[in-house]
Order: C-alpha cells, then sequence, then structure tokens
C-alpha cells in the first residue's frame, strides 16, 4: 500500500512540474508581427524638422519570431564603404558615419491576446545605452495593417521616428 501512495504523490508531482514547465497558452488570436519585415522607408521629426535617419535608400530588416524573440538592423544604403576594407580599420570619420546611419539590436517582445505588440526587451545592441531598456507601446507603437507595419518610436529627446516595412515572410 505504502509503495502505491509514493508511486501515485510521484506520478502527482511529475504531472504538476510538467504542467509549470509549460509555456503560456498562446493568444486567441495570431500574432501580428510575426515573421520577416523589410523597411521601405523612415523618417525623424524633431524640432519642426524632418531628416532621413537612413538616407534616401534605408536597408533594414526586422524579424519577430513566433518564440517572442527580435531582431532590427536598419542601415543607410548610401554609407560610404571604408577605404581599408577593414571592420576595425575605420578611420574616426569613417566610424562615426556609420554609427550614425545605423543600428542593430535584438531581444525578446511582448504581444497582448488579440496578437498585438505589446512592448520589448533590448538584450544587444550596436548603440550600447539600450542594452537592458524596455519599451512599452507607449515609447514604441507597431501596427500592422495587411503586409505592411508602421512603427513609431518616440525617443528621450522627443523625436518620433517613423518607419514603415514590407512583410517579407
Amino acid at each position: 500500500m505504502k509503495l502505491g501512495i509514493i508511486t501515485g504523490t510521484l506520478l502527482l508531482a511529475a504531472a504538476v512540474a510538467t504542467q509549470a514547465s509549460e509555456p503560456l497558452l498562446p493568444p486567441s488570436e495570431p500574432n501580428q508581427v510575426a515573421g520577416t519585415w523589410r523597411m521601405v522607408s523612415a523618417t525623424l521629426e524633431n524640432d519642426g524638422t524632418t531628416e532621413h535617419p537612413y538616407g534616401e535608400n534605408p536597408q533594414g530588416m526586422l524579424v519577430f519570431t513566433a518564440d517572442m524573440h527580435f531582431v532590427e538592423v536598419l542601415t543607410n544604403g548610401d554609407t560610404e564603404r571604408f577605404e581599408s576594407n577593414t571592420r576595425g580599420g575605420g578611420t574616426d570619420e569613417e566610424n562615426s558615419r556609420a554609427m550614425a546611419s545605423s543600428i542593430g539590436f535584438f531581444g525578446s517582445y511582448t504581444i497582448d491576446e488579440q496578437g498585438r505588440f505589446t512592448g520589448n526587451y533590448v538584450e544587444g545592441s550596436t548603440f550600447p545605452n539600450w542594452v537592458g531598456s524596455e519599451r512599452s507601446s507607449r515609447e514604441l507603437q507597431l501596427r500592422v495593417e495587411g503586409d505592411r507595419m508602421y512603427e513609431t518610436f518616440t525617443r528621450p529627446d522627443g523625436g518620433r521616428v517613423s518607419a514603415e516595412f514590407v512583410r517579407v515572410r
């Protein structure tokens, strides 16, 4: 009898442990942002002026995985190449130009019950000040309309970056 009680207790404990380690239930609606997105335009509005932070030929990809991770890389497609042809061998001017015209970062993200983006956490970035930052939908909005996604990010200085992406996959 004692062996049966012990076996039953172990089975119950295993079932509870298995349930506790299972991922949360998926939202009731599909994840609207999951997939691969290519940037088609970007603007920065600040103090009444509008700039193109990634130039007239913006290049960029934004990938949201189903397991709630993301990676975003945005660049100016017209940034001049380094004369040295060595990544670590740029001049101060080349390095400054490359840093000012590109950003890459990755981390995790969240969605609500309707599958809409609600925020992200930056785990790594080419701009070290972003590492460890969390953004809610108050600072960063992503709106999906069909195969287009519109991103609006309010910078700490009040500038607003707006980007448009088209779904690749």
